[in-house]
């Protein structure tokens, strides 16, 4: 028995959704622990790209059992939307999808909060989707969210919504936004209920059920460690903890089950939404990662900003996660720039540190100070093993290797699932 978490090292959007799917063949459960909707993992196999939001990428594998856990906040029509996406590429699913009862759920009226509240903050705007990821989540510590299970309970349900929109509607005329009605809602959310029904489970007796029976457990995370609520880059971060510490409360697994803890980085770095960014690169070699690496949200589609591999940023990462095991992934990106860069330390005020700050005013004053490396010509996406990538690719990711004293594990040269170097008995 092994459980595994699966952390996103940077600002989210760092292939986890690809290696999940790659090491759910071997998994009997994967479990997505926190996040929304907002989340977008990309899978490419067989010819064919799929995006999934909210279901866990192992849903592909026939062996696989897919959770979604209660840290996570549900938008039940968006999930039926996924199902049936799910479907029609012939995945069996009855059996295999598993729902926290007590999940939280996305509301319609979370949305309109979401949205008249992002427009309200001006040029301060945090960058959110839209989704009502945030309001579900304030609910939720409010203690007067609607869960899962509250969906096949019609009068209690009925009875909380009441509650909520009564408030919601005082706050959407304070904006000059128009008012909710509840009926639409109410009956949209009962026949989302209906369908869902065979989903929604105690997931947390389950995953200690096998737990003891000794099986293979991933746990998948939804955006990236910099963009954890208590440890990211506050107040642009998202509304849950995609560390491994959100890992056990979004999922009811304890922290002494987690064997490893695997964190994924692109060989360069990416962010979507406004926030601090060290290493951005507003300029043409900023532009070159982007087109790429075809660096547009697969939720979105939105433009990522670009830059290069931040090591203290990463280090900070592997910190606070406690992880010891690393995947690269996008290295074929790079192929053809003469020179790479990798941020070893900031500057800040004129003081050279490698601690990464989490005060606004400092982050913004980073000047970071870069390791330069040679690049290489040659197309790594045509290496079948390590041995065969070019030599200053292996410098470079050896350079990263060394400063963040963790092994790397896998290696991504592709979005295909054949292009992945796996370095390392997993």
């Amino acid at each position: 028995m092994s459980v595994r978490v699966i952390i996103g090292a940077q600002w989210g959007d760092e292939g986890k959704g690809k290696i999940v799917d790659l090491l759910s063949d071997q998994a009997d459960y994967v479990i997505r622990y926190q996040g929304g909707a907002n989340a977008g993992h990309t899978l490419n196999f067989d010819g064919q790209t799929h995006i999934l939001h909210l279901i866990p990428s192992g849903i592909f594998h026939s062996n696989t059992t897919c959770v979604i856990g209660n840290g996570v906040v549900i938008d039940p029509l968006t999930l039926l939307d996924e199902i049936a996406l799910v479907k029609k590429s012939d995945v069996d699913i009855e059996g295999r999808l598993l729902i926290s009862e007590t999940a939280h759920v996305i509301l319609p009226y979370h949305k309109s909060l979401d949205k008249v509240g992002e427009h309200a903050l001006g040029g301060q705007k945090i960058g959110t989707t839209g989704r009502g990821i945030g309001p579900a989540y304030v609910h939720k510590i409010a203690r007067v969210g609607v869960r899962m299970m509250d969906l096949l309970d019609p009068d209690l349900l009925r009875k909380k919504m009441e509650v909520n929109l009564s408030e919601i509607n005082t706050k959407l005329a304070a904006y000059n936004a128009e008012p909710l009605e509840l009926e639409d809602m109410y009956q949209q959310m009962l026949d989302a209920a209906e369908k869902l029904r065979p989903f929604i489970c105690n997931t947390t007796y389950r995953m200690h059920k096998a737990l003891s029976a000794g099986r293979e457990i991933l746990m998948e995370g939804a955006q990236g460690a910099l963009l954890d609520i208590d440890h990211g880059t506050y107040p642009y971060v998202t509304s849950s903890s995609p560390t491994a510490g959100g890992a056990c409360i979004g999922s009811g697994l304890p922290p002494t089950a987690i064997d490893n803890v695997m964190g994924i980085t692109k060989a360069y770095c990416t962010r979507v939404g406004n926030g601090p960014f060290p290493t951005e690169l507003n300029d043409e070699t900023g532009d070159k990662i982007r087109d790429a690496g075809r660096e547009f949200g697969s939720t979105t589609g939105r433009p990522r900003r670009c830059g290069w591999i931040d090591l203290v940023a990463l280090k900070y990462a592997v910190q606070i996660n406690g992880m010891n095991e690393l995947v690269v992934t996008k290295l074929d990106v790079l192929d053809g720039f003469e020179t790479l860069k990798a941020c070893t330390s900031y500057k800040i005020n004129g003081e050279e540190t490698t601690e990464f700050p989490l005060g606004l005013k400092d982050l913004d004053s980073i000047e970071p100070v870069y390791a330069e490396h040679k690049g290489w010509k040659e197309s790594t996406r045509d290496a079948e093993s390590y041995e065969e990538l070019p030599q200053q690719t292996k410098d470079f990711l050896d350079a990263i290797s060394k400063y963040l004293d963790v092994d790397i594990s896998i290696v991504s040269t592709g979005p295909g699932r054949t292009e992945t170097l796996v370095l390392s008995d997993l």
